[in-house]
């Protein structure tokens, strides 16, 4: 859309409005009990001032700077609409939505079996929508202030040796022999992983154990699964982590690395660093999960690729949401706000370095999820 936001806004979602009033007999407000089929998607909303009421999210942490910028966007076209995004966590924030604590989560990781399953009681008998709207890569952090290079660089076997503690200080030789150039101490490596259950935790251990099978011999998931020597609560707590030692090094969104060093990752013959464009490159190299849905567009990321430029070691965030809603205002709360963090304002918003700089999704993506988000209802 090139239009403002406001504008932008106003067109898109005026048709929902339009739906629900005709399918509930009034205008749908914070409260509004769902007592019929009204439709509240279509990639719709409302108009600015025709949408009120609470809109309570939860969850992964790597998407807390962008959560920021879209909820200040949204709501610069929906001032009735209070929108909260607490980074809880992907866990946490799953765990929230699914207890109907809050309307949406943002998650990291997919939704298990489980969860899937619970899904359907939390949804009002439909089911759980995820899209995925924030890719970023995952940056490997450390600080090392006088090792002289833009970045460390490293292959998947030594990296996955440092992270089991098989390598344990920054001149092994194994790390010298890929930086001739660096200036590397005899500093000890202090090991920092994330001391929640966390979406980042699970996408980097699945990188690790992809690329480096002999060494990394644990599962991906959302808890660390080896002894912890230092931890960080959060993505902002493994960032202060790290920073507050020489010789460390962890893993975050690579948009709140801020002054740390972050590793280049062997990607082929070539040594590639954690930006958008390279992030982007790592997903278009990806396949959909073979059970994605036409309302759960999930990926199964290819960490092994050797596509020239790709950054393999991403993240790929989604909003989790209800395809069905108790409340007819809940529904078309939650499709106004995945509107617009879709829409070409939303990302591009994201995008801005001082915002979080991701990489935008690209507009097939976006044409899948707007199908996505026209199924969202209120029962």
């Amino acid at each position: 859309m090139k239009q403002s936001i406001r504008r932008g806004t106003y067109a898109i979602l005026a048709a929902s409005t339009a739906l629900v009033l005709a399918a509930c007999g009034s205008s749908a407000s914070s409260g509004d009990s769902g007592g019929s089929d009204s439709t509240a998607g279509g990639g719709e909303s409302a108009a600015s001032g025709d949408l009120s009421g609470n809109l309570a999210g939860a969850g992964a942490s790597s998407q807390a700077k962008a959560q920021e910028g879209w909820v200040a966007g949204f709501t610069e076209a929906n001032p009735d609409v209070t929108v909260t995004y607490d980074p809880v966590g992907s866990g946490g924030g799953r765990e929230q939505f699914l207890a109907g604590g809050t309307l949406f989560a943002g998650t990291d990781s997919n939704f298990n079996d489980d969860e899937l399953a619970s899904g359907t009681e939390r949804c009002a008998g439909g089911e759980v929508v995820e899209l995925p709207v924030y890719i970023s890569p995952i940056a490997v952090v450390y600080n090392l202030p006088d090792a002289g290079v833009e970045h460390i660089q490293l292959d998947a076997d030594t990296l996955a040796k440092v992270f089991s503690g098989a390598i344990t200080t920054w001149d092994d030789a194994a790390i010298a022999a890929l930086n001739p150039d660096a200036t590397l101490p005899a500093t000890k490596i202090t090991v920092v992983n994330r001391s929640d259950d966390s979406g980042t935790t699970k996408n980097f251990t699945d990188y690790l154990g992809q690329t480096a099978p002999d060494v990394w011999t644990y599962e991906a998931d959302d808890a660390w699964p080896i002894a912890s020597v230092q931890s960080g609560d959060g993505t902002s707590g493994m960032i202060a982590t790290v920073g507050a030692a020489v010789g460390a090094i962890g893993y975050a969104d690579a948009s709140q690395a801020g002054d740390l060093g972050t590793v280049a990752v062997q990607v082929g013959e070539d040594f590639v660093g954690p930006d958008a464009d390279a992030a982007a490159k790592g997903l278009d190299a990806s396949p959909l999960t073979d059970d994605a849905t036409d309302l759960r567009i999930t990926y199964k990321i290819d960490r092994t690729t050797t596509e020239a430029g790709a950054y393999p070691l991403i993240l790929v965030s989604y909003l989790a949401g209800c395809s069905t809603y108790d409340s007819a205002s809940d529904a078309a709360n939650v499709a106004a706000y995945f509107t617009y963090v879709t829409s070409e304002e939303g990302q591009a918003r994201a995008a801005e370095p001082s915002v979080a700089g991701s990489a935008p999704i690209s507009d097939d993506l976006r044409t899948k999820i707007d199908a996505a988000i026209a199924q969202i209802k209120g029962a």
